[in-house]
């Protein structure tokens, strides 16, 4: 409304201004343009009146001056002696220049002048007396407009200005908490709505604060207390990696105390203690972390868990489990797969001994049901085998006791080895078996036996998942300064849902075909890979085959 009023005063104003410049410019503009140029061409036949006697141009010059003049009548009386004018002057061209008949022409032109004359002073006393109105209803105008103006600046702002200052104070005080804080405005315009918002918007925080504050405060002790309780050690992070907390577990820990370290920087503390500093690191390689605590050697796994509230990460948690209790079951399990898969291995050794000694004709002639019989032990003698060293080797990386004898060997050496050692295998099923492999590829830094234990593993699977009269192409390549080894076949393949788990201990794909798997090849080909700084990868397409891949530095 105060906008608008100074508005509606700037809009008379300015109408006001314009009306009065419009009247003074048109009454100035007739006086200085109509009557003022009658006057000069009386002027000018007047004295072409007096030469006429002598000079014959001014003949033409009062003609021409009288011709301006019948077209610029504009005061009343004045055509008619402007028509007198043009009658005197016709007998003067006829001939007749008696006296009598000049001074009836300076007559008629001093009539004309008179009536000019008169016009002029008549309009300008009319121009001056609109400009005296002018200047006093602009003065009328600009007084009030001062007056209303003034008015407005001394009360405008302060009426503004005090609701304002209220809903400052009072945003103030509900930033402190203080949520019985009320506005009154009396008022009953965008002031007084704002002043009923901000007290309902008060009210309900002052409703929420005493309804939720006892029991949020009751929630946050139960839950500190149910942390602190918990035997797992756990440490809370917010977003900027400031520790929140740490519970009684985690204080044993890490030698630290939750008052002194709330609210510092973790990766600062870390700094002075070897264990934080390590769980920050979140290598999960080292897993699970051996920690020596009062004298005994416990293992503890480390989970790292993202906090995010609306898809915000608002911090993190890192727990510590003791899993102490299940590393030496661990432990306790392998020693007894390695003393039993050891063990094995002599009376396995005997059974394919005596088997071979029973198939060499020179102890006995055998029938076919009992060749048909012998040759079935020797399988599962082979079988038992195999499992016995998938189990010794799986004991070796879990116990971290694997040897390996890294040197110079060709990529062909291994290929050879490989193809050799399931070359009956692949001609039972009438498979060929394709090499890809350039020449002069350089050598690789590698352990032979394990590296053609892993080849022979793929190419054994291969060989099991190919259909008769198939195709095993084996690649061979150098890229990137590492020689890169695959099996391709073309069998059943592997659904995408197994890829991510195809290199876990004892998984197997379900469906195969081989019952007796032990699921361990793979996971054991990946550790000896693993060990000598390679990696191995698969691709399959279910129902087009899969390609199995490893890499060793050249």
């Amino acid at each position: 409304m105060g906008i608008g009023i100074l508005f509606a005063l700037l809009l008379t104003v300015s109408i006001m201004a314009i009306i009065f410049i419009n009247l003074l410019s048109s009454k100035t503009e007739n006086l200085l343009t109509a009557n003022y140029n009658t006057i000069r061409y009386c002027s000018e036949m007047s004295k072409a009146i007096d030469d006429i006697d002598i000079n014959k141009a001014a003949l033409v010059k009062f003609e021409s001056n009288l011709k301006l003049q019948e077209n610029n009548i504009t005061e009343p009386g004045e055509g008619a002696a402007t028509q007198q004018l043009r009658n005197y002057f016709e007998q003067i061209k006829n001939g007749n220049r008696g006296p009598a008949l000049f001074h009836e022409i300076n007559r008629e032109i001093y009539d004309i002048y008179i009536l000019n004359q008169h016009a002029l002073e008549r309009k300008n006393a009319s121009a001056l007396k609109t400009a005296g109105n002018a200047k006093l209803w602009l003065t009328i105008l600009t007084t009030v407009i001062v007056l209303i103006s003034f008015t407005l600046v001394v009360n405008f702002p302060g009426y503004i200005a005090r609701p304002v200052s209220l809903l400052t104070e009072g945003i103030k005080e509900i930033a402190q908490k203080n949520y019985e804080k009320r506005i009154y405005i009396d008022n009953k315009d965008e002031f007084g709505e704002m002043a009923n918002a901000f007290n309902l918007m008060a009210k309900k925080l002052y409703e929420y604060e005493h309804s939720n504050i006892s029991k949020l405060m009751f929630e946050k002790k139960r839950i500190e207390t149910i942390i602190n309780q918990m035997e797992d050690a756990v440490t809370g992070l917010d977003s900027n990696n400031k520790i929140l907390f740490i519970n009684y577990k985690a204080e044993q820990l890490f030698n630290l105390k939750e008052a002194e370290i709330a609210g510092k920087y973790a990766p600062d503390v870390a700094l002075y203690n070897d264990l934080l500093r390590t769980v920050l690191q979140k290598n999960t390689t080292q897993q699970p972390l051996k920690i020596i605590v009062d004298g005994k050697e416990t293992y503890f796994s480390v989970d790292y868990r993202t906090v995010y509230n609306n898809g915000i990460n608002i911090g993190e948690v890192l727990t510590l489990r003791d899993i102490t209790s299940f590393k030496e079951l661990d432990i306790s399990k392998t020693n007894l797969l390695a003393t039993i898969s050891h063990e094995l291995k002599t009376p396995i050794s005997s059974i394919k001994m005596s088997a071979k000694l029973l198939s060499d004709g020179r102890i006995g002639n055998l029938n076919t049901e009992q060749k048909e019989l012998l040759n079935n032990i020797d399988e599962d003698a082979d079988r038992l085998l195999r499992i016995t060293g998938e189990l010794l080797n799986i004991t070796q990386l879990e116990s971290g006791n694997i040897q390996l004898k890294l040197q110079k060997i060709q990529p062909r050496q291994v290929i050879d080895d490989s193809i050799r050692a399931v070359q009956m295998q692949a001609e039972q099923k009438n498979i060929t078996l394709k090499i890809n492999y350039p020449d002069n590829l350089v050598t690789v830094n590698a352990d032979a036996d394990k590296t053609s234990w892993v080849l022979i593993n793929l190419l054994t699977n291969a060989i099991k998942y190919t259909p008769e009269n198939g195709t095993v192409i084996i690649n061979c390549r150098l890229e990137n300064n590492r020689v890169i080894f695959s099996v391709e076949d073309f069998g059943r393949g592997i659904e995408e849902k197994y890829l991510s788990r195809i290199f876990d201990r004892y998984f197997k794909v379900p469906g195969g075909i081989e019952k007796s798997s032990t699921g361990l090849g793979l996971a054991i080909s990946k550790e000896f890979i693993d060990a000598q700084g390679g990696n191995i990868e698969v691709n399959s397409e279910y129902g087009k085959g899969s390609v199995f891949s490893f890499s060793l530095p050249a």
